[in-house]
């Protein structure tokens, strides 16, 4: 199966990436911890592109970023727009609107596109994110990043002292809920059976006074206007729908990795994160793997950014070793 990059920054300024040119180099990808691998890559030398659909990532889809070191409040977009523009000073070679297929392990590391060419390097890092699991129901692409979040650190502030609703039962919707309880009036946290969180977060949960639990309850259908106002629940036990007014949703129910192009070539978690060790190496030598696409804990745009110039300062040791 083909993975589409859903990026969406703009047209990159810079050259293409050659498919008649041997790089020391290549990414997949084009948010921060792509951008951020090419960068470092760069500096020290190599000849390194970028294979992506758009510059982006996930960033985009957030409304405010007001924890990243530097800024205090930047737009997700005007915030990757800042890392493009710092990449294209280094003449880094950008190919966007690509699709990746498949990466073969040869004389050289072959990447092979969804248009039948194929890109060789002597490394190969993978930056190609995740994206959050949607529920799939009505109004929720329309109302995304209007009301509908993937994110409650990146988007809780915006509703201070508002009405919110968690969705989902594991360790990270529990995490939001306490996060949002400190910022929000009121919490609402629902999921449709009953929770596998850890019991010292589901303790903490208990002990907030303006969260409300709704167990064994699924979100049939978000609505409003020029933003969400309100979402449709259906109770599973009673039967009964219900029409509950709430200004932010917040949908914690996971992450899908963007790996299905790999085909068995390097080590996966179950739930398809690339497993990586301190240094982003993954199981197949010369191959590295930086940001949300990993088992690394945390997924901040800070981190994947970090995670990012690992893995370009390992590609370079690698080939300095004269490994490849």
């Amino acid at each position: 199966m083909a993975i589409d990059f859903s990026l969406n920054v703009g047209t990159t300024k810079s050259k293409r990436v050659k498919s008649d040119k041997l790089y020391d180099t290549l990414i997949i990808g084009g948010g921060p911890a792509g951008l951020n691998a090419a960068l470092y890559a760069k500096r020290k030398g190599l000849q390194v592109g970028i294979l992506t659909q758009r510059i982006g990532g996930q960033v985009l889809d957030t409304k405010v970023v007001e924890n990243y070191l530097g800024y205090t409040k930047i737009t997700g977009e005007e915030l990757m727009r800042e890392f493009e523009d710092h990449v294209n000073e280094y003449d880094v070679p950008i190919s966007d609107e690509m699709q990746v297929k498949q990466i073969k392990c040869e004389e050289y590391k072959e990447i092979h596109t969804t248009t039948d060419e194929v890109y060789k390097a002597k490394t190969v890092i993978i930056a190609t994110g995740s994206i959050p699991r949607m529920l799939g129901i009505p109004g929720e692409k329309e109302f995304n990043g209007k009301g509908v979040s993937y994110c409650a650190i990146c988007d809780g502030s915006l509703y201070q002292d508002g009405i919110v609703m968690v969705i989902g039962g594991g360790n990270a919707a529990i995490g939001s809920a306490l996060d949002l309880s400190r910022i929000a009036k009121k919490v609402m946290i629902v999921h449709r059976s009953t929770f596998r969180a850890d019991q010292i977060l589901l303790d903490r949960l208990n002990e907030q006074k303006n969260i409300d639990i709704y167990l064994e309850t699924e979100i049939k259908e978000i609505k409003g206007q020029s933003k969400m106002t309100h979402v449709i629940t259906y109770d599973k036990d009673t039967k009964l729908e219900k029409s509950i007014n709430v200004e932010g949703l917040f949908v914690e129910i996971g992450h899908v990795p963007r790996t299905e192009y790999l085909n068995g070539l390097i080590e996966l978690e179950n739930n398809g994160e690339i497993i990586v060790d301190s240094n982003g190496e993954t199981s197949e030598p010369g191959i590295f793997a930086a940001g949300d696409v990993t088992n690394v804990k945390y997924k901040q745009i800070v981190i994947a950014a970090a995670e990012g110039a690992k893995a370009a300062l390992s590609a370079t040791e690698y080939i300095n070793k004269g490994k490849h």
